[in-house]
Formats: C-alpha cells, structure tokens, sequence
C-alpha cells in the first residue's frame, strides 16, 4: 500500500493496520476493524477468489469498505460482477472520469489493465444478494467503469488512483466520504 494512501487515511483519523493478503476471516475479525480498506493491485481479478470470498464476508457483516484500483475490481466480483481485461490499459495522469455523485468531472491518475464488467447506467441489483449498486464513476474516454457504491450496504470504490495526484487533487474527498461511511455506519469517531 502506498505510503500516501496511509498518510491520508490517518489524517482523517483512522489507525491504519495493514494485513497480508493471506489474512483469514478469523484473523481479520480479531482484530476488531471498523472498516475494511482494499488498495491497488497488481492482479488479476478473476484470480483473486479468497479476497473476494473474505470481502464478502466482510460486507455480509456491515463492515465499511472502500477499495481503490484492484480494490474497486474486486468489490466488483463481491457484488456479482464480472471483470475483464482491457484491450489498452488505463495509464497515465489526466484521465477524466465523470463523478455521477457529485455532477464533476474529476481529472485522475490511473494505471489498471482490467475493468468491472457492469452497464454504466441505472440502479442495478447485486448479483451475489448485496442490494442495489450504481455505477458511480465512469471513463469519459471510452465509457469504462471507473467506480462503484453499494446502495444498501455500507461499500464503494474506484478504479483510478486518488490518492496519486502530481498535479489535481480532484478527488481527495473520497477518504473524507470514507471516514463519514465510517462514522454513520459505527457511531463512532474513525
């Protein structure tokens, strides 16, 4: 995990415990997280069965998520969705995506060759039982799925990179909008 990503999650409070890969359900409940934070990869997806299977679990729960990058293809398969391999990866600052929370277009750093697999428009319902999901972000250059919001449970994500910003920092907001996730769901100070 990037040494940014930790510095912004503990600017807003969180005390941050980053876990290997290899963590079990068990493990993760002793621990006693309030909220659960995927971060980029590298990896595919589609290989990538005992995280989707422990966010799940995680999500079954009620526990808070926010993923980013890998993260967001992950909580896609959580949900039910499919991914794939991009023909041209995503690479490079300057990647406008439309923020369909917020109305904006938010400029992004990305660096992703694989993609959720889900139509941009409409509330859709989770394939795997989570409720009602909405694509939340979206490419403005080719229509790719660039972020997700559960609307019945507590998780969202994004494709792109907010937390790597050389020039904008479009999108930033995005931890604030955790540790409110965060706070509603637990009661509590992040």
């Amino acid at each position: 995990m990037k040494t940014s990503t930790l510095r912004y999650l503990a600017q807003r409070g969180f005390d941050v415990i980053v876990v290997p890969q290899s963590i079990s359900a068990d493990e993760l409940r002793a621990i006693g997280a309030d909220a659960l934070f995927y971060s980029n990869g590298p990896g595919d997806p589609a290989a990538s069965d005992a995280q989707v299977e422990l966010l799940q679990g995680a999500l079954r729960e009620g526990t808070p998520f926010f993923g980013i990058c890998f993260g967001n293809q992950l909580l896609g398969r959580a949900l039910g969705f499919g991914t794939y391999k991009l023909p041209f990866g995503h690479r490079g600052i300057n990647q406008p995506v439309w923020d369909k929370t917020t109305g904006t277009v938010e400029i992004t750093s990305q660096n992703h060759g694989f993609a959720v697999d889900a139509p941009v428009d409409g509330v859709l319902d989770s394939p795997a039982g989570f409720g009602r999901v909405e694509v939340s972000h979206f490419s403005l250059n080719d229509n790719v799925v660039e972020g997700l919001r559960a609307l019945d449970i507590p998780a969202f994500s994004v494709q792109y990179h907010p937390e790597a910003a050389a020039g904008p920092h479009d999108s930033k907001h995005l931890f604030d909008r955790f540790r409110e996730l965060v706070i509603s769901r637990n009661g509590a100070s992040a």
